[in-house]
């Protein structure tokens, strides 16, 4: 008769389907609400990238431009950074180090464009979206430049 007792006040460890099904229907709604949100931040880091990178790009030009007077030609292009220029107009004091040790790609493979308009310098990436997508990211855009 001990043993009946025992019996009847013992419990089934473990859980009920139901609460089990309640579970997986919360986790699913949860990734439905923060996979799209965590999908989206590897492009924000590419535009964060781009923008850092710009910045280094614009400094070195600003020391390319203290130390000669002028910013290298669209010519000349920003490897003028990295390797001494041989087409005019000639810097007169180039740093022999150079002024970056290599030029950055942007995230997406591409060359960082480069263009100079006289005093203004446009530096830029095409984006995600390539030449043909008007997602461009430079130095007269950063402060608003949304990668979409």
């Amino acid at each position: 008769m001990k043993s009946l007792s025992k019996s009847n006040n013992y419990k089934a460890a473990g859980f009920t389907l139901i609460e089990v099904m309640v579970v997986v229907v919360i986790l699913g709604i949860l990734a439905a609400i923060i996979v799209p949100k965590i999908m989206s931040r590897p492009e924000q880091a590419r535009v964060v990238k781009v923008k850092q990178d710009i910045l280094a790009i614009q400094s070195a030009l600003d020391l390319y431009k203290l130390d000669n007077g002028i910013y290298p030609s669209t010519d000349q292009g920003l490897q003028a950074l990295v390797v001494k220029p041989t087409v005019p107009p000639m810097p007169r004091n180039w740093k022999s180090e150079g002024y970056l040790q290599e030029l950055p790609v942007d995230p997406w493979g591409e060359q960082y464009q480069y263009l100079n308009e006289g005093e203004k310098v446009k530096i830029y990436s095409f984006g995600p979206k390539g030449k043909e997508g008007n997602s461009e990211i430079g130095n007269w855009n950063m402060n608003g430049a949304e990668a979409g």
